[in-house]
């Protein structure tokens, strides 16, 4: 629904942009063709992620929800340097803004983006890539409202130079609530820990559990946007039967860590380990 109701947003701000002369709708049309294909790239990624494990694709198809998020930013971030160019140019040369009508289409996409943006409301806390999508949407009815606010003053003063400089604006918020999500997605691509897990947090809880006298090679790494998985290696001198089901309970309760490996050793193994060194990957 997001996806249909947007490219028809899209098709109206470009035509009327480019009959008003107006880089401020044109600015937000650019704007929302990208999150076209954003919202297109997290819905990809969501079917794709209900796929199972194969024998190629062990961990299945999850990670593709952190590759649309990464998709989603940068082809947000390239649409607002196209605007920037055009922007910086109509300064130069400003050119007459059919107001009126740009406050009509403009108006029209805080309606379409603000309501889009509260479909993705409730799960944007938990997915970044649902998060990417509600960023986009949320983003898109805050620079329509500036663009109605821009072309209503351009009415009533004529000052032309109000579109350009309108563009530029939206531009800089573009570039600002992209750049958090272009960085956390980033991360995530490159195995980095999730954020809000802290990592010797979860050392020391391991480190806490009966018999256990030192963790090592410990890993932690997204699966997906919502899922986040860990890998560590638990040396105890005692009988441990129920060690690895206390453990992962442990990280799936405490930290959401529901995909957890552990392997168990003695002293002895541990100190003979090639991965124990914390240099060592």
């Amino acid at each position: 629904m997001g996806i249909a109701l947007n490219t028809l947003l899209v098709v109206a701000q470009f035509g009327v942009g480019a009959w008003a002369h107006s880089t401020a709708l044109l600015a937000d049309a650019v704007h929302n063709l990208g999150d076209v294909l954003g919202l297109a790239f997290a819905w990809l990624a969501a079917h794709l992620g209900q796929r199972g494990p194969t024998e190629r694709r062990t961990y299945g198809w999850g990670r593709s929800s952190i590759l649309a998020a990464l998709a989603n930013a940068t082809v947000l971030l390239i649409g607002t340097g196209a605007i920037t160019v055009e922007a910086v140019q109509r300064l130069l040369n400003p050119a007459p803004v059919a107001g009126p009508l740009v406050m009509m289409v403009a108006a029209l996409g805080i309606l379409v983006n603000g309501g889009v943006a509260l479909m993705f409301m409730r799960g944007r806390e938990k997915d970044l890539n649902i998060k990417g999508a509600f960023m986009h949407m949320a983003a898109d009815a805050g620079v329509s409202a500036g663009v109605v606010v821009a072309a209503a003053i351009i009415t009533f003063t004529g000052a032309l130079w109000l579109d350009p400089a309108a563009s530029l604006a939206i531009s800089a918020v573009i570039v600002v609530g992209s750049w958090g999500l272009l960085r956390d997605a980033t991360a995530l691509a490159m195995d980095a820990v999730p954020p809000g897990i802290d990592t010797a947090a979860v050392r020391s809880r391991l480190l806490a559990l009966p018999g256990v006298t030192e963790v090592h090679d410990l890993h932690i790494w997204a699966l997906s946007t919502t899922s986040t998985a860990a890998t560590a290696h638990l040396v105890t001198g005692v009988e441990a039967a129920g060690l690895v089901p206390q453990a992962c309970t442990l990280l799936r309760t405490e930290f959401g860590i529901s995909h957890c490996t552990f392997q168990l050793e003695s002293p002895d193994l541990a100190e003979r380990c090639a991965l124990r060194p914390e240099h060592v990957v």
